[in-house]
């Protein structure tokens, strides 16, 4: 069962976070890796950010959750994570689709660029990868992340971002963003 997570669904959104982000250990940079991965004030912060978490239930247990975040013109997808023993089960793609449901606005995905089996996941679900440079504009744009991460990450992007359509909202944006800075 799908369904929007509340406050009693912290300590499982916690666990699985922790649980499920052990795969990048070894994997991303080691400056970059802490345990626990993610801590309760940092899960407690992203919640403050308005990230919205889903979560796939099943037999009465959270295994799996997915994040949302709309910021500015664009949805995040923040987050993703899914029980080790549960993982290559479907849940993900469940959870990707409901939110994906749920929005009108281009989704946009950052995950470690090492990462390759959440890069494939999100490929094989019709995003992809932006340019270096897109990335580093739409890094600094859209999360708040140390520079070090924005080094070692990608971004992915559903076809709604490319649409020639957008691609006139992302100059605009971009051109006013860039303007601000170097004003």
């Amino acid at each position: 069962m799908l369904r929007p997570c509340d406050n009693n669904d912290f300590e499982s959104i916690y666990s699985i976070v922790n649980d499920a982000a052990k795969a990048y250990k070894g994997i991303i940079p080691e400056d970059r890796w802490k345990e626990p991965y993610m801590s309760g004030d940092e899960l407690k912060h992203e919640i403050e950010q308005s990230v919205v978490f889903w979560g796939y239930e099943e037999d009465g247990e959270l295994i799996g959750v997915m994040g949302i975040q709309h910021i500015q013109d664009v949805m995040l997808i923040r987050h993703s994570y899914v029980r080790t023993e549960k993982q290559h089960q479907g849940v993900g793609e469940k959870l990707l689709s409901e939110l994906r449901r749920l929005t009108n606005y281009p989704i946009l995905i950052g995950t470690w660029a090492d990462a390759v089996w959440a890069i494939s996941f999100y490929e094989k679900h019709g995003f992809r990868i932006v340019s270096k440079g897109d990335k580093d504009l739409l890094l600094k744009k859209y999360w708040s992340i140390p520079e070090r991460q924005v080094e070692t990450s990608v971004v992915l992007a559903e076809q709604k971002w490319f649409d020639p359509l957008q691609a006139e909202t992302k100059n605009t944006n971009r051109s006013s963003s860039l303007t601000k800075k170097d004003v």
